[in-house]
């Protein structure tokens, strides 16, 4: 197919964020049972519009008892202190980098060098923060949102060469960098390894005790505590009091270990989500940029549409009319000289008017198809399947949900998709060399999922065929489109926000 049949994550369905994978009877067709070899997938990403998902709670964070929740901890914890370990002496490295730097380059700004400098510090911090946030999405912390770091300062060169001092975003990670960080990780540093240190060095305190030197030891800590407890003399053996007492340490610093080992790196991840994350700005200013987007696909896809339906009307049933009417000026001229000849011309007058007729109704499905308004998207999908003349298999994945979870689609949502399908199905027939396709409707979430596939020779690009039109109205719903395309088939998948 040069172009798919229409487009939330057996057949090749491409992979997006609404994990919706399709399953049932699988068409006939090599694309519809063979997975498309990696070498020689194109994907294109059609849309620039994320619709924001907050970060799901993590696995090991799930309520089902104490010791399920405690052994969920542990199986965190060599990874959580491995991060709390390295980011100390990351930290020390990454100051000294930058101190000397930046000082370098504020020093030099009277030079060209200096201005450089500076920049090249603002990007190291830049680099560093980064590392810091993927280390805490590795220590199982939720994801923090990234800042915006393409906002310009005027256009051209200059424009992107003073962009990061005219954003924000930098100088904080460079703050973070040079100061936070150090005194933070000092702290969770030095609390890691104390608590660590008493914990395997009391549980394992019976084994090395012995050879210890004792000589000339005359104070005992267990000997110390039990006299200040109970203000009587220890008559019980010091060494082995000893051992009995950095064992019992040792077992509860142990046992809190991995509580406090996810304390210190939820407080990393509280820092870095202050310092590092993105503000409420640069989600409503990504908001204002999508609408803004939406917007203007929006009217040039309507625009489209128009200059379509006029060409449509003009090359179809405006030429039948006008036939129509000089066929039936002829008629009127000649009906007394001719009958038998006007007869013959009102018969063709009378079908012309029956293809008009017939073409405007097929363009009126342009508007709003009455199945459509009638019985829903689904039915509608079913028509159009019935009606393409590639034999295409249709999924409908809502019936499978109970009738308390089934969504209600938005009217504009449903003729939207109605129209990408119908235009989709109409590329596989006329560009695809196609011998079967198969078109799918599933929700997820807030998304509906529109996947379309066949089984032709590929090809398909973002630019061919009309996908353009098709990524312009699916981006003034705010949704996203994927096209995968190879030797073995194209597959559309499209997801729209539902509301």
């Amino acid at each position: 197919m040069s172009t798919p049949t229409a487009g939330g994550q057996p057949l090749p369905i491409a992979s997006t964020g609404l994990g919706i994978a399709p399953s049932g009877p699988a068409p006939t067709g090599p694309a519809l049972t063979e997975p498309v070899p990696a070498e020689t997938q194109q994907t294109v990403s059609m849309t620039a519009s994320t619709p924001g998902i907050a970060p799901s709670p993590s696995r090991y964070d799930r309520p089902d008892g104490f010791w399920a929740s405690y052994g969920r901890l542990w199986s965190r914890a060599p990874i959580e202190a491995g991060v709390l370990f390295i980011a100390f002496p990351l930290a020390v490295i990454a100051m000294s980098v930058l101190w000397s730097v930046f000082s370098t380059g504020l020093g030099l700004l009277v030079l060209i060098a200096g201005f450089f400098l500076v920049l090249a510090a603002l990007y190291v911090a830049r680099g560093y923060g980064t590392l810091t946030l993927t280390l805490l999405e590795a220590a199982g912390r939720p994801r923090i949102a990234r800042p915006v770091w393409d906002r310009k300062v005027g256009t051209g060169f200059l424009g992107r060469v003073f962009g990061p001092f005219a954003n924000g975003h930098y100088w904080l990670y460079l703050l973070d960098a040079m100061v936070v960080q150090v005194a933070l990780t000092t702290v969770t540093w030095g609390i890691l390894i104390t608590w660590a240190s008493v914990a395997f060095g009391g549980v394992t305190y019976w084994i090395w005790a012995g050879f210890l030197p004792r000589d000339g030891q005359e104070v005992w800590l267990s000997q110390v505590i039990w006299e200040w407890a109970t203000h009587s003399s220890a008559t019980f053996d010091p060494l082995a009091g000893d051992v009995v007492l950095y064992g019992v340490t040792g077992v509860i610093f142990l046992f809190t270990l991995p509580f406090v080992t996810r304390g210190l790196i939820s407080l990393h991840w509280v820092v870095a989500r202050g310092f590092l994350g993105s503000w409420q700005t640069d989600a409503l200013r990504r908001e204002v940029s999508e609408l803004s987007e939406s917007r203007a696909a929006a009217v040039a896809a309507e625009d489209r549409e128009l200059r379509r339906l006029e060409r449509d009307i003009h090359d179809g049933p405006q030429q039948q009319l006008i036939r129509l009417r000089m066929d039936i000026a002829a008629a009127q001229r000649r009906l007394r000289e001719d009958p038998e000849a006007t007869n013959r011309l009102l018969d063709e007058a009378g079908t012309r008017a029956q293809d008009a007729l017939d073409e405007l109704r097929a363009l009126s499905r342009g508007f709003a198809p009455p199945i459509l308004q009638d019985r829903g998207l689904a039915a509608a999908l079913e028509s159009l399947a019935a009606r393409s003349v590639v034999p295409v298999t249709v999924v409908n994945r809502l019936d499978e949900l109970p009738p308390s979870s089934k969504p209600t689609v938005p009217s504009e949502v449903e003729r939207n998709l109605y129209f990408v399908a119908a235009e989709l199905l109409t590329n596989v027939a006329k560009h695809a060399n196609a011998t079967s396709a198969r078109l799918e409707l599933a929700v997820d979430g807030s998304f509906l999922a529109l996947v379309v596939a066949d089984d032709g020779t590929g090809g398909a690009t973002e630019n061919g065929h009309g996908l353009s039109g098709i990524r312009e109205r699916v981006t003034a719903m705010r949704g996203t489109t994927q096209l995968t395309s190879g030797p073995n088939g194209t597959t559309l998948r499209i997801s729209v926000p539902l509301s």
